[in-house]
């Protein structure tokens, strides 16, 4: 078992004030899937207030931006959890209630088990991304890397990938 857990941050530019008629779906679907991802397999851990989302955090400039930040067992866990279960249909309807944006606005690194990665942290993780690409320290669920405490076969450039398929 790895030393290391997944961190996700992910962030969006809502349609309209939180409680306007825009987001009324979208906010009426909050609690049931943060707590389907409280009880998926691998899940961890997940930013929020005593309203139980993190939709009253707004630390960006732009005060429509919202985040949501969590941590996994594994990219595994996460990917099945928002690719194949029902957080994939609002995922599929989220053009609804989010601008559609051409930077990043999602990003993935590893954290020491047990470690709770704040709002800063995870900002300088996505502002990496946008600056230099995927790399071990910010990365996406097209490009993801594994653990610092990988087998060396696993590491990019590990033994695997330097030798020719025969």
């Amino acid at each position: 078992m790895s030393a290391y857990e997944l961190a996700q941050l992910n962030t969006g530019f809502i349609r309209g004030p939180i409680d306007s008629p825009v987001m009324a779906e979208f906010v009426a679907n909050l609690a049931r899937i943060n707590a389907l991802a409280d009880a998926a397999p691998g899940f961890v851990w997940r930013l929020q207030t005593e309203a139980g989302d993190a939709t009253d955090l707004r630390p960006f400039e732009n005060p429509n931006q919202l985040l949501n930040m969590s941590v996994w067992r594994d990219v595994d866990s996460l990917r099945r959890f928002v690719y194949r279960s029902a957080h994939a249909e609002i995922l599929r309807r989220r053009r609804e209630w989010f601008e559609t944006v051409t930077e990043p606005i999602v990003v993935l690194w590893w954290v020491p088990r047990g470690h709770r990665p704040g709002i800063e942290e995870a900002v300088t993780r996505l502002e990496l991304l946008r600056e230099r690409g995927p790399s071990p320290e910010a990365f996406t669920f097209r490009q993801t890397f594994p653990p610092p405490d990988a087998p060396a076969s696993e590491q990019p450039g590990g033994f695997e990938d330097e030798c020719p398929a025969t």
